[in-house]
């Protein structure tokens, strides 16, 4: 009896859609809201670093979002927006484009989803790779110099 019980409610979980929200606000709200209310709703580092200004580069950038986002408005596939500009904070006017963010050697391929909202580009495009381990190499242990080679 308990385990139909469980069962029934896995499949009632399992079936409801879970709207995304932000700090209490849906996608469209952020969308609409102003950019000093945004702000507001930003963690502390995040909110600091919008209200010191934007540099000549990231200047750069938020009039390529513009452009962007008038093209996706138009129902036209926008390009992907190749930026250097690591440091720039995700906002909702963002979701739904594609940005080549650099990570020191290639641009690697990144698209805005609204759970990125309110972080850095740099955090999804990695500057190092796992390090993957492979076999021993001859010589890499003492033991390594007495076997014979094949």
């Amino acid at each position: 009896m308990a385990s139909k019980r469980r069962a029934r409610k896995k499949k009632q979980t399992i079936s409801k859609k879970v709207e995304f929200r932000y700090r209490g606000y849906t996608l469209e709200e952020l969308q609409q809201m102003p950019m000093k209310e945004f702000i507001k709703l930003l963690p502390a580092r995040q909110r600091r670093t919008i209200l010191r200004g934007l540099t000549p580069q990231q200047r750069k950038l938020a009039i390529k979002i513009k452009r962007a986002r008038r093209l996706l408005n138009k129902g036209k596939e926008p390009r992907i927006i190749r930026t250097h500009c690591r440091d720039f904070v995700i906002t909702p006017d963002m979701v739904g484009l594609t940005f080549g963010v650099y990570n020191g050697k290639e641009f690697v391929e990144v698209k805005i989803t609204p759970e990125m909202i309110g972080h850095y580009l740099g955090e999804f495009s990695l500057t190092r790779k796992p390090v993957q381990h492979g076999a021993p190499g001859m010589g890499a242990t003492r033991s390594s110099m007495f076997v014979p080679i094949k």
